[in-house]
Order: structure tokens, then C-alpha cells, then sequence
């Protein structure tokens, strides 16, 4: 199932991994960069913090919406054209977000910016075209593990940004970024989804169903979706945390934020080191494991008193760590139970993850105050990992009935 070879900046050939990690890091960018200026941006629309980080939300919301058609459009039409045009689209809707006047008009291009997840979706879904399950989970590992750096970088980067020429400048880099992976994706990026044959848009949607079907789709989609669920919860509160109950400047805040993704980047590393050796599950429950021994040690020393910045952020190197195991693993899982579905099951898969980690994000919004400290979100992405290793219990019990069926 090998693709033929990959040349840099062929479009006759499939895409090189530099292009994947790019597309992909666009998205991951988009989400997080702007995350230190909330409180600038706050003053700037004269509004009050809650509506603002509601910008968090609002995204991820579209953000999962979206993917419910990016998949089943590019299993139709093509993993490029879809790519083309949401940069494109990408590129005028972070121009709107320079230029709104108020909150509410901010808030409405800020949905739309959503519409570069399709990058996200599609580097997992052309890797899976390319090669079978396990490599293909060690592929996704390598990516993301490249990936990882932009979440890491990007918030250091935007609070810099934003001590040095204000909020604005976060947008303007994302859209100079913007143009510039539309320019690669036009010269690089080949096709690579299967022909499909003849029968129409709405054929290509009825075949939905069947990962609807697939107890291990959603043993594994679960698992993913709440080993995320942390991740996201931790994208919710950890601004107010920062800002408001450490009382951490931007720039302070956009360094210690990138604190999970040190880890994922090494759990991307060692996926992509040993999932075709230890095999999926084993690496998701590893993960899952790694996680939730964070958020216990975080847990423990909040309530011995060492409520402290290093204590916080540090702990949530683990997390990255566990999510690194877990994400790759359990996308390769979700891709693999249907193949011929790759785009569908990364797209459904995909907005139900984030679906989850909007609901999540607005819950850590919503149970955070300067008097409860951080407790309530350490305690809220605790039970989201924990819930998660459940999830792939079941699939390993599953794959064990049908082994003896």
C-alpha cells in the first residue's frame, strides 16, 4: 500500500511530510496563538472576559461542525481542491477578524477561521492513505510529533507579538502564514485519496452509517476524544488560571503555556518509535496511564499547599506526554476499522473530538473563580483522562470477543 514517492514541491507526486506538518501546525496555530492577549483583546472590544474567551469555544464549536463534512467532501472530490479552498477562505476570514468593529463581528470571523481544521484532518487522513494501520499510526506520530512544535512555539510567539505591537499582530502572522501554506499545498501537495466511483455526493454520505456501526470506531473514538477533553479543558482555563490566579504578564503566560506541548512532542516521538511494535492499544493505555499520574500528582501537591506555577503548568507535561501516546494510536484505530472511509472517519472522528473539547473548554470557563484556584480544572481533566482509559478497555475487550467469534 506503499505511495510512490514523495518530491518536494512535485504536485505529481504525494505530499512531502514537511507539507503535512505545516498544514496541520496551521491549525494548531490558529487555536492557540492569540490565547495571551485575551485579557489586551478584553479592553480593546470594551467587553468582559467570559464573552471574550468564548472565543475559545465559538471556534472549537465551528471547528467540529466543519469536520462532519471535510471528510466525506474529500473522500469525493480530493484531499487538494478541499485543502485549496479552505485556505483560501482561511486567509479572508482572519482579514475579518483585523478588521471587526466590535465583539460580536470579532467573534463571527473568528468561527469562520475554523474552516483550517480541514489541514488537521487531511494530514491524518493522506498519511492513511498512504500506508496500512500501524505505520500508519507511526506516520501520524512523526507528523504530529513535528506538529507539536507550533502549540508549543505559537503562544510564546503571540505573547511576544503582543507585548511588542499588540493583539492585532497575532492575526496578521496567521495570515501571512495563511498565504503562505496556500502557496505550498498548490505546489506540493498531489492527490492522494483512492478514485471513488461514480454514483454522486449523496452516495459518498450514505456510507456514514457504517462507522456508526463499529463498537471499536467508537471505543476508540471515545478514547481519543477524552484524552483530549483534557487538553481542551486545559485550553479553557488555563488563561484565567495564568492571568488571573498566578497573575502572569502575556509573555509569561505564553511561555508556561506551551508547557503540554513539550511532552506531546515526546509522546509523538515514541509513538512514532514503537506503535508498530507494542501495537496500537497497548500505546493508548500507556498514554492514558501517563496522564492521569499527572493530574494525580497535580492534584495531590495543590492540596499539600504547593499551589504553585511550576506545580501547575509542570504537571501538565505529563498530560502532553499521555496525549502524545494516545492521539496518533487511537486516529490510526478510528481510520483503520473502515479504510476506504479514511477522510469520513478522521472528519466524524475528528468533530466529535473537538465537539467534546468545546463542551469541556466552556465547562473550565465556567467553573473557574479567583477564590477556587485551579483545583476545579485539575479536577475536571483528572476525570476526562480516566474516563478515556475506560474507553479503550472496552475496545481491547471487544477485539478479544471477535477474536474468539
Amino acid at each position: 500500500m506503499q505511495a510512490k514517492p514523495s518530491r518536494f514541491l512535485d504536485r505529481r507526486t504525494p505530499p512531502h511530510i514537511f507539507t503535512l506538518v505545516t498544514i496541520a501546525g496551521l491549525s494548531a496555530a490558529t487555536m492557540n496563538i492569540y490565547l495571551p492577549s485575551l485579557p489586551r483583546m478584553t479592553e480593546h472590544f470594551g467587553t468582559d472576559y467570559a464573552l471574550m474567551q468564548a472565543s475559545v469555544t465559538v471556534y472549537l464549536a465551528m471547528n467540529a461542525l466543519l469536520q462532519l463534512g471535510i471528510g466525506p467532501i474529500s473522500d469525493r472530490f480530493g484531499r487538494r481542491p478541499v485543502l485549496l479552498v479552505s485556505c483560501a477562505l482561511f486567509c479572508l476570514a482572519t482579514l475579518g477578524t483585523l478588521f471587526a468593529p466590535t465583539v460580536g463581528i470579532f467573534l463571527g470571523f473568528r468561527m469562520a477561521q475554523a474552516v483550517i481544521v480541514t489541514g488537521m484532518v487531511l494530514s491524518r487522513a493522506i498519511v492513511r492513505d498512504m500506508y496500512p494501520a500501524n505505520e500508519a499510526a507511526s506516520r501520524i506520530g512523526y507528523v504530529t510529533m513535528g506538529m507539536a512544535l507550533v502549540p508549543m512555539v505559537s503562544p510564546v510567539v503571540g505573547g511576544l507579538l503582543d507585548s511588542a505591537f499588540g493583539w492585532q499582530a497575532n492575526f496578521q502572522a496567521l495570515l501571512i502564514c495563511g498565504i503562505a501554506v496556500f502557496a505550498l499545498v498548490w505546489f506540493d501537495l498531489g492527490e492522494t485519496a483512492p478514485a471513488q466511483a461514480a454514483g454522486g455526493f449523496r452516495e459518498q454520505f450514505r456510507d456514514v452509517p457504517e462507522l456508526f456501526t463499529s463498537r471499536r470506531f467508537w471505543g476508540y473514538c471515545l478514547s481519543t476524544t477524552l484524552a483530549s477533553g483534557a487538553f481542551f479543558a486545559y485550553l479553557g482555563g488555563a488563561p484565567f488560571v495564568g492571568s488571573v490566579v498566578f497573575g502572569l504578564t502575556p509573555a509569561e503566560l505564553g511561555l508556561f503555556f506551551g508547557a503540554p506541548a513539550v511532552g506531546y512532542m515526546a509522546g509523538n516521538g515514541l509513538s512514532g518509535r514503537y506503535s508498530v511494535r507494542f501495537g496500537l492499544n497497548a500505546m493508548i493505555v500507556a498514554g492514558g496511564l501517563i496522564s492521569s499520574f499527572g493530574m494525580l500528582v497535580s492534584l495531590s501537591l495543590f492540596y499539600a499547599g504547593e499551589a504553585t506555577v511550576a506545580v501547575f503548568f509542570g504537571s501538565m507535561t505529563l498530560v502532553g506526554l499521555g496525549n502524545g501516546l494516545v492521539m496518533p494510536n487511537g486516529t490510526a484505530g478510528m481510520l483503520s476499522v473502515r479504510p476506504k472511509l479514511a477522510g469520513t472517519a478522521s472528519g466524524v472522528g475528528g468533530a466529535i473530538m473537538i465537539g467534546g473539547g468545546a463542551g469541556l473548554s466552556a465547562l473550565a470557563g465556567v467553573v473557574l473563580t479567583e477564590e477556587s484556584g485551579a483545583l476545579p480544572l485539575i479536577w475536571l481533566m483528572l476525570i476526562s483522562v480516566v474516563a478515556g482509559l475506560c474507553c479503550i478497555a472496552y475496545v481491547i475487550r471487544r477485539e478479544k470477543q471477535l477474536a474468539q467469534a
